[in-house]
């Protein structure tokens, strides 16, 4: 990727606002020691989940089960079932455990949400990355695909399809679901609003599940600026898909169209929505260098 940009020292630190008190993500001594003061060193941390996750007796059935046994009760209301049930659309005993089995978390004080050697945003913005790669192609904006599928079907040895799985198979099986998101943009007139590039509202009574300030993705010290209130919503047609559900009902219908998917010669499926899975940045890039790998 670095042929294409020039990458800065983003390190995502996102914070938890739970009815106006503040914690730190990921999970860390940090965030232990806010909720529990006594807590003060790995071991009593350590000590305190285990006690907590007790609760969990069996093998955990639901979403709420598996992030008990991971971080106890307490955290689990404070930070985590709000928002997740917000950005979900359904309780979390309704949503299987797999979803939360990643939760990542630090017996140590560091904030840092992930682990990888190197971290960072392209300097301008993802936009002029992307560009970069397409020079020299020709790019159609506005241009359905399905609209005009035998033009663009024709003029192409291989079509890399990234849209809903389902939608080009013409929901054969039925509708896959989909949660979309609602973006509100602000410009204010102050310098800094919240000091952070991302701070997750963890409570369920905020409508919205997280506000970016995007100038601090990029460190910039510009005297006003922008923010982003993210709103999920349900999925419907017509609407933008942003995340699959990856329950139990949904695995079943995505692998009946994947199996048509691998009857396709020419089409091949990558992302979210053609290969139905939730993907970080680095995810999309490792998969469609290995997808790529596959191409003749």
């Amino acid at each position: 990727m670095n042929r294409f940009a020039e990458f800065n020292r983003f390190t995502n630190s996102p914070i938890a606002n739970f009815n106006g008190n503040l914690y730190n993500l990921p999970f860390n001594m940090n965030t232990f020691n806010k909720i529990w003061p006594d807590v003060i060193t790995p071991a009593q941390a350590k000590k305190r989940i285990a006690e907590q996750a007790k609760e969990i007796k069996d093998q955990p059935k639901n979403l709420e089960e598996q992030a008990i046994s991971l971080i106890g009760r307490d955290i689990y209301e404070l930070l985590i079932k709000g928002y997740t049930e917000k950005q979900w659309g359904r309780k979390c005993v309704d949503l299987p455990a797999s979803i939360i089995k990643r939760i990542p978390v630090r017996y140590i004080y560091d904030n840092n949400y992930f682990n990888d050697k190197y971290q960072g945003i392209p300097i301008g913005g993802y936009t002029r990355m992307i560009e970069k790669m397409f020079e020299g192609a020709e790019i159609r904006l506005n241009c359905d695909y399905f609209s005009n599928k035998k033009e663009l079907d024709d003029c192409a040895g291989k079509i890399i399809f990234t849209g809903m799985i389902d939608e080009f198979f013409e929901y054969k099986f039925g509708n896959l679901s989909y949660r979309t998101l609602r973006f509100e943009n602000e410009a204010l007139d102050i310098s800094d609003y919240q000091g952070n590039a991302v701070v997750n509202y963890t409570d369920s009574e905020t409508p919205y599940t997280r506000i970016l300030e995007h100038k601090h993705f990029e460190f910039g010290d510009q005297p006003a600026t922008i923010i982003t209130r993210e709103f999920p919503a349900e999925w419907k047609l017509g609407d933008e898909p942003y995340y699959p559900i990856n329950d139990e009902k949904n695995t079943t219908l995505f692998n009946k169209y994947n199996e048509l998917a691998k009857s396709q010669s020419k089409v091949i499926f990558g992302g979210r929505l053609g290969q139905y899975r939730y993907f970080d940045m680095d995810d999309t890039v490792e998969a469609a260098l290995e997808l790529a790998s596959t191409l003749t």
